[in-house]
């Protein structure tokens, strides 16, 4: 009786093992599944290119240039912001980085300085090394528009580069 007990703990334990292997070498075998943190800054001027168009650098995992549209501000019910979004982003090595159009939800400091409280941006693909990448970062940060200056902190996860 012991020994059939045994068996129904030992079977289970077995498959897991060989799912784990068998996953474990589908990702080997495509390594564009893996996904790998990132993280850094992205400080921007306003109205560089036109009164909606943000021009910068990005640090760290995504070093380069950023713009960055501004599409809509909505003034919301609660007193929060929200800036909606177009990012371009062209890495130091040339690569572009698409991304879907974002809101970031500020809450005002003055008139024209926000404190960033939620600005989530979905990575869509690219070209180079990001043609096949998606992934979300986070942000934390300022705009201050009578300065015409944005910062932000990033942090999130890009998974697919090509390598």
């Amino acid at each position: 009786m012991q020994v059939h007990n045994a068996g129904r703990l030992v079977f289970p334990f077995v498959v897991l093992t060989m799912l784990s292997v068998s996953a474990l070498s589908q990702t080997a075998k495509n390594p564009s599944k893996q996904c790998q943190p990132i993280g850094g800054m992205v400080m921007t001027n306003l109205a560089v290119v036109d009164q909606n168009t943000t021009l910068g650098i990005a640090t760290g995992d995504l070093k380069g240039a950023v713009a960055a549209t501004i599409l809509n501000i909505v003034q919301n019910p609660d007193g929060t912001v929200s800036f909606t979004v177009q990012h371009h982003f062209v890495t130091e090595s040339g690569d572009t980085i698409t991304v879907d159009p974002a809101t970031a939800v500020t809450t005002p400091l003055s008139q024209t300085l926000f404190a960033v409280l939620s600005y989530p941006v979905h990575i869509t693909g690219g070209t180079g090394k990001y043609a096949k990448a998606t992934g979300d970062i986070t942000n934390i940060g300022a705009v201050d528009l009578g300065a015409g200056a944005s910062v932000f902190r990033y942090t999130g996860k890009v998974c697919g580069l090509v390598n």
